[in-house]
């Protein structure tokens, strides 16, 4: 954006050389008569040429169009919004991170305005070293089918937020919004734990649970664009009250949110099992974190180990209702929680096997830790960006080739109005 996007706006604003050497057309307008006459002829003379753009166009599919294999390999942005904080990182063809930045979500988050305000100021210092080519945004929230609004976002103010056209215009390069998970899926799938899979589903275990799923290449956002909520499946009816409004949904059984309260629980009831977290955060329980219980676990603490334990179990049963309705080839397991590696993959893979339809009589899906950690979001959107930078390349390329066309044709008129 600040090298090719400049060099465009120049090209299409300065005089071109050759013209500063002949009569000054564009500075001095011809007769309202002879300008539509010309204009008339003009079109007939570019005609042709969209013609065959047109034909070509009409001769590649469109998933070839869209696809990866054939997008641009350029620099893009990705931005991942959390309710904590902007991460917004440049993205090489290959998912390598070129540089990354990162700042707090503004205090001031209930104007959807401010949290605008920040991406663009992260973007704007990244293009300032980087040739960006377009923006992709992780948002923690529901997206529209058409990428464009965020519906809901449960940790920010936006509501049917039009995210999309509000940065695009501000930016000048095409942006991309989509849901985080879906785009920390994509990612796993094209760098990660989920690559040469042709049907996956990624679970993300942070606060709540989250979710994507891809078939064949393409992430799967359902009608209205918020398919992948299957942290809000309802798992024990009549079970704990979830901030959705339902009770028992997976999320209260196998999130962070879950091993945190299962742990306070127990340390405010000062059961003897809990003595060792109890002393770690000094009588302290609302110090209990989930990274507290992980490290804890790892160094051997009983309660903690079967915690997660638990965790992994609810994880397991979740993942074998999801087999059993969607029959992916792999789950990649995300998020925070799955810091804890075997202690909760360990516990959710027994269980899965245990509560799987037609158990010994179909193939068992793989069921993966994901490689990216946190930047598996920017990456993702920073790829799938790559889908739409060809919009920026072509529009700035036609805008070039238009006006060298009125140059070559400005020239011709110029020439059969000096013969005699």
């Amino acid at each position: 954006m600040c090298g090719s996007a400049a060099w465009a706006r120049q090209a299409l604003t300065r005089p071109h050389p050759e013209s500063s050497r002949t009569t000054p057309l564009l500075r001095t307008p011809p007769p309202r008569e002879a300008e539509s006459a010309a204009m008339s002829t003009y079109r007939d003379f570019t005609a042709p040429i969209g013609s065959r753009r047109a034909t070509v166009l009409r001769t590649v599919g469109t998933r070839e169009r869209r696809s990866h294999l054939t997008a641009p390999r350029v620099p893009t942005v990705g931005i991942d919004i959390g309710g904590t904080k902007v991460m917004a990182g440049v993205v090489d063809a290959d998912g390598n991170i070129l540089e990354k930045v990162r700042t707090e979500t503004p205090d001031k988050s209930k104007s959807p305005k401010v949290v605008e305000d920040t991406i663009a100021e992260l973007v704007l210092d990244l293009s300032d070293r980087h040739d960006v080519h377009a923006v992709g945004i992780g948002a923690a929230g529901w997206v529209d089918a058409d990428r464009n609004r965020v519906l809901f976002a449960p940790h920010l103010s936006w509501r049917n937020e039009p995210l999309r056209d509000r940065l695009a215009s501000r930016l000048s390069v095409p942006v991309l919004v989509d849901n985080d998970a879906n785009t920390a899926a994509w990612a796993e799938w094209r760098f990660g734990a989920g690559r040469g899979e042709d049907h996956l589903v990624m679970i993300t275990l942070g606060t709540g649970i989250g979710g994507a799923i891809l078939e064949d290449g393409q992430v799967k956002r359902g009608k209205y664009g918020v398919a992948g909520e299957f942290g809000h499946m309802q798992v024990v009816p009549g079970g704990h009250r979830c901030p959705c409004g339902n009770r028992g949904c997976w999320e209260q059984y196998s999130s962070g949110n879950a091993l945190v309260r299962e742990a306070r629980e127990l340390a405010a009831a000062d059961s003897p099992v809990a003595y060792g977290i109890i002393e770690h955060v000094k009588g302290n329980i609302g110090d209990i974190t989930g990274p507290m219980i992980t490290e804890l676990a790892r160094e051997g603490d009983a309660m903690c180990i079967e915690l997660l334990q638990d965790i992994g179990q609810w994880l397991g049963v979740g993942i074998a209702n999801l087999a059993a309705a969607l029959d992916p080839s792999c789950f990649v397991i995300g998020g925070g929680v799955s810091a804890a590696d075997d202690l909760l993959i360990g516990p959710a893979r027994d269980a899965f096997r245990r509560h799987l339809t037609g158990r010994g009589y179909r193939p068992e899906a793989r069921i993966a830790r994901a490689q990216l950690g946190p930047e598996a979001g920017m990456v993702g959107a920073a790829d799938l960006a790559r889908l739409v930078a060809r919009r920026f390349r072509r529009a700035k390329r036609r805008r070039v080739e238009r006006y060298e066309r009125y140059e070559r044709y400005a020239q011709s008129l110029r020439s059969t109005q000096e013969t005699p």
